[in-house]
């Protein structure tokens, strides 16, 4: 029997009332039920995000500034289409749950859509290329918000959170192993020419994304299946919730503004780092049979680092924790940039590469347990737990990330002269490439540093905070 307890403007549901009023502790396949559902979406989204540039470029026949075009204007119509998201989560509940229900509604057809992306019977046709990328990108979305809305819904423990994030990024990046690994590697074998950046390898393009949205949907299902919805507001509240919302909650929660920022600065290094990371393999360090490899150990040190995390937070803090990290990740990048003749010290090129991607895995994966916190501080201001609508917010500026992104590897490529016609790129183009793999990312992750070094909620003041919101709960509770 689950319990409501009232209180101004919101409401906790749990399993006990005894069980420290919000304050729950998880099981562990409560904790690996809900990280899987990263690992799903990692397979499916992370996929394109990663080498659908790439696939535009070599397989597809688009060129890289059509492409680069086609990458804004998504971000674009997401810039309106997450505030609406986020209204609707926080609004409407399904027959599930107010948002778990929507990793199986979205689901589904965001993994049939994945596989036409990579679809080439109608290759070099922009339109196609707009609708299916447009209409992935809104059924993201549709399944990304209340999926980030899920987290603040479990508990308000901020040691459980810190588990739930940990043990969410270490599935995550189970994920990104396969993505980073595993499709340059299938792509080719299922390719009719043991290639994967030519138009005869479209095929293997095509059979690699279908193998990786049926898992990442049946990973969704489980998903769905192992978590349990228990501090959410109550339907008196959530329809209370506008769209208007989102611009209300930036301008008065601080620390929101904070993690949103931080979010387009990580997002935009992942995205710009990760686009290049095919080119610098195939036409800088002239590897690419090991671009598999470069691509693993941008995730490898998530397995040795990401489990060290919640003691590392307990002994330097948070803040300090983030610098770090941030330090680590440009030290990695400038070795990048500097290894003198890459082609001949493919060695270099991979500590190098571990280094950069230890600082960046760390940084980016606990970032996401900061945003349960701006829900809650948000919550003690005003009493209401929008989740749905801070996870919009903070969706519209990762996506800001990734249209930086996407935009900034297309431009950079075309201005630099990159051409895919031809087995030896120019100096300029090169250099180019350069740019994408460690210089522009290493002034983004300054950046980050300035901005992250402003987050001002510790964990004694968060849990001070959500003392103050449960102590405000009216003692006789309703029985759902």
């Amino acid at each position: 029997m689950s319990t409501t307890i009232d209180r101004p403007g919101s409401a906790v549901t749990g399993a006990a009332r005894g069980e420290a009023q919000g304050f729950y502790r998880l099981s562990w396949t409560q904790r690996i039920g809900f990280g899987a559902g990263d690992l799903a979406q990692n397979l499916i989204y992370n996929t394109v995000s990663t080498y659908l540039l790439f696939f535009y470029t070599e397989v597809f026949g688009l060129s890289a500034g059509a492409a680069a075009t086609m990458f804004l204007a998504v971000r674009l119509v997401d810039v309106v289409w997450d505030p609406i998201v986020g209204t609707i989560v926080d609004t409407h509940s399904t027959r599930w749950g107010r948002y778990r229900g929507w990793l199986v509604i979205a689901g589904i057809p965001l993994s049939a859509l994945a596989v036409l992306v990579f679809w080439t019977g109608a290759s070099g046709s922009l339109l196609y290329a707009y609708v299916t990328y447009v209409g992935l990108s809104m059924l993201y979305t549709l399944l990304n918000v209340p999926y980030g809305a899920l987290n603040s819904s479990l508990t308000r423990d901020n040691d459980e959170i810190s588990v739930l994030t940990t043990t969410r990024m270490f599935l995550a990046n189970i994920g990104g192993l396969a993505v980073a690994f595993g499709v340059p590697v299938l792509v080719k074998v299922f390719s009719a020419d043991g290639r994967w950046d030519t138009p005869a390898s479209a095929g293997g393009w095509l059979t690699t994304m279908s193998i990786y949205a049926a898992v990442g949907l049946a990973v969704l299902v489980f998903t769905f299946t192992q978590t349990k919805e228990r501090v959410v507001m109550d339907d008196a509240a959530a329809e209370q919730v506008r769209v208007t919302d989102l611009v209300t909650e930036f301008r008065r929660n601080g620390p929101l503004r904070v993690v949103a920022f931080f979010f387009v600065t990580a997002f935009a290094m992942m995205s710009v780092g990760n686009a290049g990371a095919a080119y610098y393999m195939n036409d800088v360090v002239d590897a690419p049979d090991k671009v598999q490899w470069f691509n693993a150990l941008s995730v490898l040190p998530a397995f040795v680092f990401l489990p060290l995390v919640p003691r590392i937070r307990r002994r330097i803090g948070k803040k300090a924790l983030f610098i770090a990290f941030l330090g680590i990740g440009i030290a990695g990048l400038a070795m990048l940039y500097l290894i003198p003749d890459p082609a001949e010290h493919v060695g270099l090129v991979m500590v190098a590469q571990f280094i950069r991607s230890t600082g960046i895995i760390v940084a980016t994966g606990y970032m996401w347990s900061l945003v349960p916190e701006v829900v809650s501080y948000g919550e003690w201001r005003t009493g209401r737990r929008i989740s749905g609508i801070v996870n919009a917010l903070t969706g519209i500026f990762f996506k800001a990330g990734m249209a930086l992104g996407g935009v900034v590897p297309g431009l950079v490529l075309a201005v630099s002269g990159y051409r895919s016609d031809v087995d030896q790129q120019s100096a300029g183009a090169t250099q180019g490439i350069l740019w994408l793999v460690s210089v522009i990312p290493a002034v983004l992750l300054v950046v980050a540093m300035v901005i992250i070094s402003r987050y001002d909620l510790t964990d004694e003041r968060l849990t001070a905070m959500n003392a103050e919101i449960e102590a405000r709960a009216t003692p006789g509770a309703a029985t759902a």
